[in-house]
């Protein structure tokens, strides 16, 4: 066991995102492994009250320093780390022109590998410990980001994406040379082989991931959702509703549904741990069969803003009662970094809502990257699952040790912070990854 001598945030358990942070101002944070032998939380408090009970554990004092969960990112692709920054005139333009062109590039084990060791330690160096990623659609990019975050004790979920159609035809899944079955029972195979070789190995998991309903056939989608109820353990993740001309095509190709989203729900992809990142254009019946499926929103602002596709409506998926959490989706979003992300969310919240120009107070911000995104993908420690995106006794010991004068301007704002909320709220403006002194996992 060691201790962490520092001021503190955390979360307490919530059912919804109005809960209120918890903050220590000289706080004690004690870890230690379990009888499963995954390192977790065994004390968060006051340094005073807590002390006398570990006389024997050496204490790590951070003088200045804020430990706080380590965030949780729900929706990031990482074939696309190098199209971050790259101009478009919208989603379509954008992956024809940028991102399919990138991902061919997957097919190559070497460039996989190198590719997923930069991309996790992007995440580090900005303080994501657990990580919902899209991989491309060659199983080499799934083996490659699964080997190196069971290397490196990353929380990870990914999968081979699936795409049949409507795409390059070097990112269509292929069938091996001489195999008797056709393209669109090979990705099944494929996905289901990659289930049995990673799910709930050390810290990860599968996710079933068809791109989005354009790029899949029917019959796809429809194997797809035999898979999602022979493993109802692994997540699914997909998009849906980003961007209106998207929408239109996809009801083109799919009439029979009542809309974009229930056509996932028409082939058994919607259900808890089903995760559909942007969900911006949702009308009141999708909102209640998120609700009533369970499945979450991963809400990508960066990336929104940044194609101009829309605003989440917060505010009715709060009335509703539907969950969410916030997400990069580098490189659609612009950083890496979780306050940029939560930045974002606040300027869509202020300026996207048509009745009220909701305000995201900063603590709703910071559960939204954490506790909350981790409630979002069933990561909250019900039902004996693991517990992420919190300090509680029992979570995993996944935290970020920020620095709150790590900038001049960062420093000279926080100082004069009168509260938690002004604090908080300073961080996630002037923040970035320079913010971020260290990330500690498991």
């Amino acid at each position: 066991m060691q201790a962490y001598r520092a001021s503190i945030l955390w979360f307490a358990p919530s059912q919804g995102p109005k809960v209120c942070a918890h903050w220590e101002d000289d706080g004690l944070l004690v870890v230690g492994t379990n009888a499963a032998g995954v390192q977790v939380v065994h004390a968060v408090g006051s340094y005073s009250s807590l002390i006398e009970d570990y006389p024997l554990v050496p204490v790590n004092h951070l003088h200045g320093r804020i430990l706080a969960p380590g965030f949780v990112d729900m929706h990031i692709h990482y074939p696309q780390t190098n199209v971050i920054g790259s101009p478009a005139d919208g989603l379509l333009p954008w992956l024809e022109n940028y991102t399919f062109p990138e991902e061919k590039r997957f097919a190559e084990p070497e460039y996989s590998t190198q590719a997923a060791r930069f991309f996790v330690d992007e995440l580090f160096r900005n303080g994501v410990t657990t990580a919902m990623s899209f991989a491309s659609s060659h199983h080499q990019s799934v083996d490659a980001l699964f080997n190196e975050a069971l290397s490196r004790r990353l929380r990870l979920i990914t999968g081979l994406c699936l795409m049949d159609r409507n795409a390059p035809s070097e990112l269509l899944n292929r069938a091996a040379p001489g195999n008797h079955l056709d393209s669109t029972e090979q990705s099944l195979v494929d996905s289901e082989a990659l289930i049995q070789r990673w799910h709930g190995r050390g810290r990860l998991g599968y996710a079933i991931t068809p791109r989005f309903a354009p790029t899949c056939s029917d019959a796809q989608l429809r194997g797809a959702g035999q898979l999602a109820e022979k493993y109802p353990d692994v997540w699914i993740q997909s998009h849906v509703a980003e961007n209106k001309h998207e929408i239109a095509w996809a009801r083109a190709l799919f009439p029979a549904s009542r809309s974009y989203l229930s056509t996932y729900a028409d082939f058994g992809l919607m259900r808890p741990r089903a995760v559909y990142a942007h969900c911006i254009h949702l009308d009141e019946d999708d909102r209640y069969l998120m609700r009533e499926t369970g499945a979450a929103a991963a809400v990508c602002p960066t990336s929104n803003l940044f194609l101009g596709s829309g605003f989440f409506d917060f505010e009715g998926a709060d009335r509703v009662g539907y969950k969410y959490g916030l997400a990069s989706d580098v490189g659609g979003g612009t950083s890496f970094s979780p306050f940029h992300t939560m930045l974002a969310a606040y300027y869509v919240a202020r300026e996207g809502q048509t009745k009220t120009g909701l305000s995201l107070n900063p603590q709703h911000l910071w559960w939204q990257h954490t506790a909350g995104a981790a409630q979002a993908l069933g990561l909250d420690g019900t039902g004996g699952k693991p517990w992420v995106g919190n300090l509680l006794p029992g979570c995993e010991a996944d935290f970020v040790v920020l620095n709150p004068q790590a900038t001049p301007l960062l420093a000279r704002k926080t100082s004069l912070a009168a509260n938690l909320d002004e604090l908080l709220f300073a961080m996630v403006v002037l923040g970035d990854d320079r913010l971020v002194e260290q990330t500690i996992v498991a």
